[in-house]
């Protein structure tokens, strides 16, 4: 890999015609994602009221059981087909389900319309990610790619919540489903307008229907580098886990703060995210990928331990600095995820042929999100039984066995 002195400016990427109109579609999907995800939430609870959160929980398992085993499955079926028309596809279905969504009056509706909406996004999303290395040869650049696809989801993550509050206080909460229509749709319009490079042809032609369903999986067990990555989505999954389950436990629960330092706290994590993200360009020129991505794990199981400290320490979390503590914390969480998810796909894209990508894009996207399978269950249910301390326990010690299976991994290549 070569490593230059310098990287070129972030922005610098936007000025290739189709990748701006493809990171714009990106963005659009993304805030539509983000209304739907408020509305949503809102939708379930006059469902079912106060069972809403046993049905948002439900869902959130059909979500991730849909992209463990759909991502792969339909890149076997759509393996040979033009990457725009499937992606204009899977906008079109997102788009359909959303604007069907303010008529479900049911909660086995809501599960199947959660299942056909996460199978069209477990149909796009790793698509998507496997053209933007044909759209961008060049690695620096794809970096920068990289980096403003990890800054706009911690921008979505951050903004949406508001925009949905300040809709929500002229318009009824059904309308925020309109809205991600016109997320969807508005990128396939950008998909539509792109030129996209056609697929690699494939050299090797796999014999059947499930040699091509496995094929990224046995690509990424195949190469010493790509088990490395494998092991440390564990270390990513597991202070998403705390981040995402347990924010409002602790803040709320814990320290008996409100709503606004909920969101400051939340917050926080974004920002470390994005910060590390705009950094990472410059860094990835002088740093080896595998050292940023060990270094995020082991900073992630240090933030971890720093958070069992400081539930287990004896003093007051009711106070300021235990707030304040923890917001650090979450500075740190979220700056880790980033250095270990941005150059993942630099890695990926190393390992293997162009005419692969399709696959292994496919099978990192299923297989990181088999370790949530594993953590938000002991975020959430540890939790509840044992206790918090316990729960980030048994998520250190995830991460930490995520960071000892990398580094093996990594020293076999």
């Amino acid at each position: 890999m070569s490593t230059p002195t310098s990287a070129p400016p972030l922005l610098s990427v936007l000025r290739h015609r189709t990748y701006r109109r493809l990171f714009t579609a990106q963005v659009v999907a993304l805030v539509g994602t983000g209304l739907l995800t408020v509305a949503l939430g809102l939708l379930a609870f006059d469902i079912a009221g106060g069972n809403a959160g046993l049905v948002l929980g439900t869902a959130l398992t059909i979500k991730i059981l849909v992209y463990v085993i759909g991502a792969p499955t339909v890149t076997a079926v759509a393996a040979k087909l033009p990457v725009k028309p499937v992606l204009i596809t899977a906008d079109l279905l997102r788009a359909s389900i959303a604007v069907c969504l303010p008529f479900i009056h049911s909660e086995w509706q809501l599960y199947a319309a959660i299942f056909l909406l996460q199978a069209a996004s477990a149909t796009f999303t790793p698509t998507f990610q496997s053209v933007i290395p044909l759209v961008l040869p060049d690695e620096d650049e794809y970096t920068n790619a990289l980096s403003l696809s990890r800054m706009a989801y911690d921008v979505e993550q951050i903004t949406s919540p508001a925009v949905a509050a300040l809709l929500l206080a002229v318009m009824s909460y059904h309308n925020l489903f309109i809205g991600t229509m016109l997320g969807f749709l508005v990128s396939a319009a950008l998909v539509f307008g792109a030129r996209l490079p056609a697929r690699p042809e494939t050299q090797v032609e796999e014999s059947g229907f499930l040699s091509r369903v496995f094929r990224g999986a046995r690509i990424m067990a195949a190469e010493s580098e790509l088990r490395g990555v494998l092991w440390l989505n564990l270390a990513v999954a597991a202070p998403m886990a705390t981040v995402m389950i347990n924010t409002v436990v602790i803040v709320r629960g814990e320290m008996g703060r409100n709503d606004t330092a909920l969101a400051i706290t939340l917050a926080g994590f974004g920002l470390g995210s994005m910060v590390t993200a705009l950094a990472l360009p410059r860094i990835l020129t002088k740093v080896p990928d595998r050292a940023v991505m060990v270094g995020g794990a082991i900073a992630g199981a240090t933030a971890l331990a720093g958070l069992i400290l400081l539930l287990t320490a004896g003093g007051q979390l009711d106070g300021a600095g235990a707030w304040l503590t923890a917001i650090a914390l979450w500075i740190v969480l979220g700056s880790a995820t980033s250095a270990l998810q941005t150059p993942m796909s630099r890695v990926l894209r190393r390992n293997v042929e162009p005419e692969s990508y399709s696959y292994i894009f496919a099978a990192q996207f299923s297989l990181s999100h088999a370790c949530y399978l594993a953590t938000y269950p002991a975020a959430g249910f540890l939790g509840v039984w044992f206790g918090l301390p316990a729960a980030t326990g048994i998520l250190l010690a995830m991460t930490l066995l995520a960071i000892v299976a990398g580094l093996r991994s990594f020293k076999s290549r």
